[in-house]
């Protein structure tokens, strides 16, 4: 078990710290695309991937897309990391059967100066039958959440938070989680400013623990929360550490979150040994899964 090795930062302190979401970088040899803007509309592009030289995709927007969403959603990171996922080694792409015609920008939400989530359609058809296979895509890149154990006199506790979610309808209780903005590949310093943001303590990144590093090759050590209709691949890290039981006090219950961003957050310290059964929230469940089995294959200690 870790120390306690962590600052409990006051609530007026945290709005001080601004959002830094580096990429993880992939291991993948760099996607080269040849993009080339259609002299018959200013929102039409037309992309030829390496995997198939000889057909050109056709890249669209629907009406209400401006031109500059449109210039942005195909120069984002998001778009381009789907592209290069398409072409990787177990990509749909991979071994030629499957083929990309066309992919119609629907939606463009911007983070500032950043495209925030991308919504399109993609239409990939199976060579061999002809048909169609699903393909709407909600883009929100890469993330991290953190599993945080506190142990107090005897007890191990979990720190979560509860806040608003519109897309439920509900408050949800959840891991401190949170986006990576670019492609710079941080992702331990991203969980870091996470839990400073969302929960107020300071971490250490040399505490952190990358459970999602013990995954096969294959997976590309991520976790894709709901890969049937959006992007989003998951880093999840453990922090362990032993606290006096006046900070357990001090956490429950405590009001953090950056508000100028919309974020309403309350923490909540959860007992370990009831955690899987507080909240729907997924990323608790994998996370125990994942910290569970770490244990029993003996790659994190269980104390």
């Amino acid at each position: 078990m870790a120390g306690f090795r962590f600052t409990l930062l006051p609530s007026r302190l945290l709005a001080c710290y601004s959002r830094a979401f580096p990429h993880r970088l992939h291991h993948h040899a760099e996607l080269i695309l040849r993009c080339k803007m259609s002299s018959s509309s200013p929102l039409t592009h037309s992309i030829t991937l390496p995997s198939q030289p000889n057909e050109p995709v056709l890249v669209s927007a629907t009406s209400g897309i401006s031109s500059s969403d449109f210039r942005d959603a195909i120069d984002s990171s998001l778009f381009r990391n789907w592209l290069r996922n398409l072409e990787s080694e177990t990509g749909i792409l991979a071994d030629g059967s499957m083929t990309l015609k066309q992919v119609l920008i629907q939606g463009v939400d911007m983070f500032g100066k950043r495209i925030g989530f991308l919504k399109f359609k993609a239409d990939i058809f199976d060579k061999e039958t002809g048909q169609k296979v699903p393909g709407i895509v909600f883009a929100r890149g890469p993330a991290v959440a953190v599993l945080i154990l506190l142990e107090s006199n005897g007890e191990t506790y979990a720190v979560l938070t509860e806040q608003v979610r519109v897309p439920t309808g509900k408050i949800v209780l959840e891991l401190p989680a949170g986006m990576l903005d670019d492609d710079k590949g941080d992702f331990v310093g991203t969980a870091v400013r996470e839990v400073e943001e969302e929960i107020g303590i300071k971490l250490k990144k040399e505490d952190m623990v990358d459970l999602t590093a013990f995954l096969d090759p294959s997976t590309g050590y991520r976790i894709f929360p709901s890969p049937g209709g959006c992007d989003e691949e998951m880093s999840v890290f453990l922090y362990r550490g032993q606290v006096e039981k006046e900070t357990i006090r001090q956490l429950q219950g405590k009001e953090t979150g950056l508000r100028e961003h919309g974020e309403f957050i309350k923490v909540r310290l959860i007992p370990y040994r009831e955690l899987w059964r507080k909240t729907a929230d997924a990323k608790v469940l994998m996370s125990i899964g994942l910290y569970e089995m770490a244990q029993r294959e003996g790659l994190v200690s269980s104390h």
